[in-house]
């Protein structure tokens, strides 16, 4: 008896030792949030780390040719941190591409899966089906769920690892109208994705509408940021001209016009683009 008392307390201490003593993981918020976005872009397969180290590539070559060119390493400076910002704004820009594609043609997608239920298919199997008989952008998706459900059998998982591999704010509702209709049962789900088909249809006519009318918005907005960079970068070809940026005064209007650039286009941005729906149900 006293040697199990022993062993307890002894466990305890180590236990509390552990706390205090042994490093915590901590998540790296950047990197998991560099994740998501590549995984939203249709990226999965890129690591995080890996882009990171793009960007710094970027930044690093922009910077030794500005700087052989114009022999000014403010100057230098500026074109590294817009080319090691640029891979960013790319997969941004095609992250929010891929969202608008998938938000079109998940209406057809919801149709199928309505048709198949009608005629008599399984949920699994209408979803499965979808991998070879859906819309194209989302066929890959579907066909690595009906692997995943033929290999493991179990529905939940399966709907969670298929949200992962969309990354998409539709695809988290449609399937979580799904998973509760499986669970709930009931021969209300063909008139659930009718309603449900109606009503993404509605809403990406309507956002595409109002995205249609304040395009010009955010074109104004890059061209109005993009035009004096261009012109200094035309300038570097003129070193008696571009070396005066090395003074005090020219690093000084370089950040002062960078800073004022970046805080005009996030406005501009702010104004003239809709909102981008959030993935609340990951």
């Amino acid at each position: 008896m006293g040697a199990l008392v022993g062993l307890g307390v002894g466990i305890g201490l180590m236990l509390v030792w552990s706390a205090f003593a042994l490093p915590r993981p901590t998540r790296d918020r950047g990197a998991r949030r560099t994740s998501d976005l590549l995984i939203r872009a249709g990226l999965a397969e890129v690591s995080a780390s890996g882009f990171v180290l793009l960007c710094v590539a970027c930044a690093a070559a922009a910077g030794l040719v500005v700087q052989v060119v114009s022999r000014t390493a403010p100057v230098a400076v500026v074109f590294a941190l817009a080319a090691g910002y640029l891979p960013l704004a790319v997969v941004a820009g095609r992250a929010r591409q891929r969202q608008r594609e998938l938000a079109e043609v998940w209406p057809e997608a919801v149709d199928n899966l309505a048709s198949a239920v009608r005629a008599g298919m399984s949920l699994p199997d209408a979803l499965a089906a979808l991998g070879t008989r859906g819309p194209e952008p989302l066929q890959p998706a579907f066909d690595q769920f009906a692997l995943d459900y033929q290999v493991t059998g179990r529905f939940g998982e399966c709907l969670d690892r298929l949200k992962d591999r969309l990354a998409d704010p539709v695809g988290d509702r449609v399937v979580e109208g799904l998973r509760i209709a499986r669970e709930v049962g009931g021969g209300e789900l063909g008139r659930l994705l009718r309603n449900l088909s109606g009503y993404l249809r509605d809403e990406a006519r309507t956002r595409s509408e109002l995205e249609s009318r304040q395009s010009w918005t955010v074109n104004g907005a890059r061209l109005a940021v993009a035009a004096p960079w261009l012109v200094l970068l035309m300038m570097s070809f003129q070193p008696e001209v571009i070396q005066r940026y090395g003074s005090t005064t020219g690093v000084f209007v370089l950040g002062f016009g960078a800073a004022t650039c970046l805080v005009a286009y996030r406005l501009m941005v702010r104004f003239g683009r809709l909102p981008v729906e959030r993935r609340i149900l990951s």
